[in-house]
């Protein structure tokens, strides 16, 4: 139990502030996109009228997410937004599936990831609305249907990245901190191991689901 919490940082001194930067989690998510990259290259390499394994899998994300994307936003937008809904499945898929592997985590377990992404999220969302609506009638939603519903309005929209940040982080450190524990209390025998594959598999990929697609849902009410 003593790795609980433990977290190797890079301090670097600018000024009068200190930047803390967690290594573990900024080695895991560059080992996430080298997964992905070297997936996509070997997907793509070689395509074929007969596909192999993993330009099946690489096509079936697409189509599906594709599909999704048009559901939500409509064929206009679905070119500019199904690549970013598509390659944030992925990262996430990818990311919450290394706490498998002996010796790597998550970077999700991290807040900074996925707090990263939720600001991601809510700031193409609001640029979407704005370029699909004009400022005026962008900022006219905020004080629908009198003047005094903009403090709320906006708590609403902070909100959102706060509840799409929280939900993915608590999942995933939850799983693992369970894991750990009973790791502990069972001496690494039976029961760890299933819980490894149930937190990691089927809770990663929900997690990695639930959070593309609230990402998706956003995007989608502010260009409705």
């Amino acid at each position: 139990m003593e790795d609980l919490g433990k977290i190797t940082q890079l301090i670097v001194h600018l000024g009068a502030f200190d930047l803390a930067f967690n290594l573990d989690t900024i080695l895991m998510t560059w080992i996430a996109i080298g997964v992905l990259t070297t997936f996509g290259f070997l997907a793509t390499r070689r395509r074929q009228a007969v596909p192999g394994p993993l330009q099946v899998i690489g096509e079936m994300l697409v189509t599906i997410f594709y599909g999704l994307t048009e559901d939500a936003l409509g064929k206009k937008l679905t070119r500019t937004y199904a690549p970013l809904i598509c390659a944030l499945f992925m990262f996430l898929l990818v990311s919450n599936w290394l706490g498998i592997i002996p010796h790597l985590h998550e970077p999700t377990k991290d807040l900074n990831t996925p707090l990263s992404l939720g600001l991601m999220g809510f700031f193409i969302a609001h640029y979407a609305g704005i370029r699909a609506k004009g400022f005026k009638e962008y900022a006219r939603a905020y004080i629908d249907p009198m003047f005094f519903m903009l403090p709320l309005n906006l708590i609403g929209e902070i909100a959102k990245v706060v509840s799409i940040s929280f939900r993915l982080f608590g999942n995933i450190m939850g799983g693992s901190i369970i894991i750990l524990v009973v790791s502990y209390l069972s001496f690494n025998m039976i029961l760890p191991p299933f819980l490894n594959a149930f937190f990691g598999l089927f809770v990663g990929t929900v997690q990695a689901f639930v959070f593309t697609m609230l990402t998706l849902v956003y995007i989608s009410v502010q260009v409705q």
